[in-house]
């Protein structure tokens, strides 16, 4: 069993599959983030030093609970900037933004999951077996330009994180954290199986989403890592106690 608490006590609302996905992961500084962050959200670290991904991969069987899939709603790409976090000793995910190829997508989930989704396009082809070319401009005058071009590919077997290790702690992580405009913040949980993590290699040739906030990567090479597939279940979002506005 790879999840570290029990599953959330209420019915899941959201079924989804993520294909051909990316981790692109830097380390970096804890001040260079801090202040992207509610100060309220405890920055997490592995060996005193925080993290950022930036990760692409394309959705399908996208489905709320009880409804069948809709073809254009269940499938489309999506690729995210992201750090970690943890509160009440749940460590989770905290998204800088989350650029998806759906405008219908886009609002709903800003307006009902709090998170800074924006509209982007993007085209992924497969241009061998397992080789993919990921393609994104982001089109949301809501936030900076943005884009990311690479191609990917798996370079080893399939395997599991180990438990303490380091692709572990950035990749098994069972919930999210937002906030909204009034300052509530939220735990949103999702649920499945471990990870089927490759190594991977990649020619990023683009990637200036992490710079639209501010952020500089470093020029140190990205620690990287590839899944086919992932089936995922997703929660309402679960506001925790008290407004953190000051």
């Amino acid at each position: 069993m790879s999840r570290p608490w029990p599953l959330f006590a209420k019915p899941w609302i959201m079924h989804q599959v993520w294909n051909d996905l990316l981790f692109a992961h830097w380390s970096i500084p804890v001040n260079m983030i801090r202040e992207h962050i509610p100060a309220h959200i405890p920055i997490d670290t592995f060996e005193d030093t925080a993290w950022i991904g930036v990760v692409p991969f394309h959705m399908s069987d996208v489905t709320l609970r009880g409804i069948p899939p809709l073809p254009y709603f269940s499938s489309f790409p999506e690729i995210n900037v992201r750090t970690y976090v943890t509160m009440d000793g749940k460590p989770g995910v905290y998204f800088f933004s989350l650029d998806a190829h759906n405008k219908i997508a886009v609002e709903a989930a800003r307006s009902f999951f709090h998170l800074p989704y924006f509209y982007t396009k993007i085209e992924v082809k497969e241009l061998t077996k397992n080789t993919i070319r990921y393609h994104s401009v982001r089109q949301d005058p809501r936030a900076r330009e943005g884009e990311f071009l690479a191609e990917y590919r798996p370079i080893s077997p399939t395997r599991l994180a180990m438990p303490g290790t380091l692709e572990y702690w950035l990749t098994e992580r069972y919930c999210l954290y937002c906030q909204d405009r009034r300052g509530n913040v939220y735990r949103g949980e999702i649920d499945h199986d471990p990870w089927p993590l490759q190594s991977a290699e990649a020619d990023i040739a683009i990637n200036t989403l992490p710079h639209s906030f501010g952020i500089n990567l470093p020029e140190h090479t990205p620690v990287l890592h590839f899944a086919k597939q992932l089936k995922v279940k997703i929660w309402a979002l679960e506001k925790l106690n008290g407004s953190f506005n000051t």
